[in-house]
């Protein structure tokens, strides 16, 4: 049986692990309906603001295009929770400015440094014994400064709170094994590392910083590869299979809608 996807992506394996359902309506029927949070437009144009940045234009400027990038984002695209008038709608929109001049002020007080190659580097490449294209999204590609004509891969998290389990979190881990086969393969150099920088948005009362850098060095997971390889290859066969798709309602982020449609009998066979 054809594959119901073109492609696989960090985001559509990680929503096909947590909830079939609700990745069988967005990456399958293209239904993207579900608002993002208060949190995730903030870091969205934290992003807009860096990508900018890095791009060379001036940080007064790219705080503004981040600012400006927030104010554009519809109501109804934002899931307000709680907040269901429009006085209540209009303070957590305040409240959402505040968190992202905060943050990105914290970012821009002491920027990293990197000898910049590529911002918002986007594409979907074959890869040798994978069943599918890869596709990603990477921040920045840089020059790597621990490998002579090798490159690395900056991503950009605007967290609440650091994450605990650092550089072997799985999660990491898939996100820079995807990252890793499409840069390698549009820009035809080695690929050496995976550097996230997270950002914590809230301040931190001790006076610590409020950066924290992880780095994967791809040469110390050989394993993780291998392993990488049969997700892709497994999980291809899975949704190649005839089957029906279950929903996940302890899902935090879409288990409720996924249930509606497996309710309503919404999704084929």
């Amino acid at each position: 049986m054809t594959p119901p996807i073109k492609h696989w992506s960090h985001s559509s394996l990680i929503a096909f692990l947590r909830n079939p359902l609700a990745w069988y309506k967005r990456y399958v029927e293209g239904i993207y309906d579900v608002p993002s949070s208060p949190s995730g437009v903030v870091g969205r144009a934290g992003h807009v603001a860096l990508q900018n940045f890095y791009g060379g234009i001036k940080k007064e400027g790219a705080i503004e295009l981040g600012l400006e990038h927030l104010r554009n984002v519809p109501d109804f695209e934002i899931n307000f929770g709680k907040a269901k008038t429009r006085a209540a709608k209009k303070k957590k929109r305040a409240a959402m400015e505040r968190e992202y001049l905060q943050a990105i002020l914290f970012y821009l007080a002491r920027p990293p440094h990197y000898d910049v190659l590529g911002v918002e580097v986007k594409g979907t490449v074959e890869v040798a014994g994978l069943p599918l294209p890869l596709k990603s999204v990477s921040d920045l590609v840089v020059r790597s400064k621990v490998a002579r004509g090798a490159l690395d891969i900056v991503d950009h998290k605007f967290v609440d709170s650091f994450s605990a389990l650092k550089k072997d979190k799985p999660l990491f881990v898939i996100q820079a094994m995807f990252n890793y086969y499409v840069v390698r393969e549009l820009y035809k150099k080695p690929v050496r590392r995976f550097i996230l920088q997270e950002c914590k948005k809230r301040k931190n009362t001790d006076g610590a910083s409020q950066m924290r850098k992880y780095v994967i060095d791809y040469k110390d997971y050989k394993e993780e590869f291998a392993l990488f390889h049969r997700l892709i290859t497994d999980a291809t066969a899975e949704i190649s299979r005839p089957r029906v798709y279950l929903p996940n309602p302890s899902d935090m982020f879409e288990g409720e809608d996924s249930f509606n449609i497996y309710r309503l009998g919404l999704a084929g066979d």
